[in-house]
């Protein structure tokens, strides 16, 4: 069984070593979307800043320089010059003459005129170059990755977790979404998330999303069999991440476990007892709701202990405190172990969130 699993594991098409030109369509960087107004506008821009820098340097150097009638110029006469020159136009009526201001010409003005053109085809370049900016974005990307979330699986609850997740502040560049479907990878990218195109049950795939450095892991595949496969995978290649994995049935919980989760969330049996409880109480249900929902009401948070709440009991602090997170182990309020708060304690408290 050992034997099968790593022969599949080890199948792929080594992604991580591919160059970064070539991972153009499976990993894609978000980027900041500008109107097209605003992106002339800033053309302009820099146009005429390079207008105005060949205009100084004409002016500065304007003695080098004659027109036809061999009259020296004035400011007007240095932007006319450099007007046709950066635009190639090039009456000839204006030239320099002095060595200096014909190798002035040459290393500034040439340049600038070089530069001029490129900004006035700045729209074709920008689509042509488009392959190689995202290229050179995923190699930035690459090389300065740490402590970010990866998330398997643009579905459900994949979708929600990430709203929970951006709701409690997580900024989206620091989430990173692997999904097979193309589709649901172009609704990721539409919210600013980082996207890579391939099955997590790959760890080439997983390393091309930086699980290798990811603080968390959240597996949130379709099937139970997959979330077994994505969290070995996960854990071989990401020892120290945290894994938070969800499934439909409570009885392969000990397989997410042996797999390597840190966390397993049954989601058909916690919607099943909230149903339930609904028949009965639905205002608790309600309430349910509420403290799983951080854009509104109350809120379910994790804080450090402030300085002068150390020696005191959780449950006389002005948050309610729910449990206290001690060594790595969630100890609930009430326990004997947590009749006073220790410096190194995390409070699991009920926060109030703004409408």
């Amino acid at each position: 069984m050992a034997g099968r699993l790593r022969a599949r594991l080890s199948r792929s098409d080594t992604l991580t070593d591919r160059p970064d030109f070539a991972l153009v369509g499976v990993l894609r960087i978000p980027q900041l979307q500008s109107s097209p107004a605003r992106a002339i506008s800033r053309r302009v821009a820099i146009a005429l800043s390079a207008l105005a820098l060949a205009v100084l340097i004409v002016y500065i150097d304007r003695d080098g320089y004659r027109d036809t009638q061999d009259n020296e110029l004035s400011l007007l006469d240095c932007v006319y010059y450099a007007t046709v020159s950066l635009s190639t136009t090039g009456y000839g009526d204006i030239a320099p003459f002095t060595p200096s201001a014909r190798l002035i010409n040459v290393l500034l003005i040439t340049p600038l005129r070089i530069f001029f053109l490129i900004v006035l085809v700045g729209t074709t370049l920008s689509a042509l170059t488009e392959s190689s900016r995202q290229a050179f974005k995923i190699q930035r990307w690459r090389q300065h990755v740490r402590n970010h979330t990866v998330v398997i699986g643009y579905g459900t609850k994949g979708r929600t977790a990430i709203d929970a997740m951006l709701g409690d502040g997580v900024t989206p560049s620091d989430i990173v979404v692997v999904d097979t479907d193309q589709v649901v990878l172009e609704s990721a990218a539409s919210k600013g998330l980082v996207t890579v195109h391939g099955s997590a049950t790959k760890s080439d795939v997983l390393r091309l999303a930086g699980a290798q450095n990811a603080a968390a892991i959240i597996v949130a595949a379709n099937r139970d069999d997959t979330a077994v496969l994505v969290t070995l995978t996960a854990r071989e290649i990401a020892p120290k991440a945290k894994i938070v994995a969800a499934i439909r049935e409570s009885e392969n919980t000990h397989l997410l476990r042996q797999s390597g989760a840190d966390s397993v969330v049954v989601s058909s049996e916690t919607a099943g007892r909230l149903l339930g409880i609904a028949t009965t109480t639905p205002s608790v249900v309600e309430m349910m709701e509420d403290l799983l929902t951080p854009e509104a009401g109350f809120a379910i948070a994790e804080r450090a202990v402030e300085r002068d709440e150390i020696g005191g009991s959780p449950r006389h602090l002005a948050d309610i405190v729910l449990g206290v997170v001690r060594d790595g182990r969630l100890v609930r309020v009430g326990s004997p172990e947590v009749d006073s708060v220790e410096e190194n304690d995390r409070l699991l408290y009920i926060r109030r969130v703004a409408n």
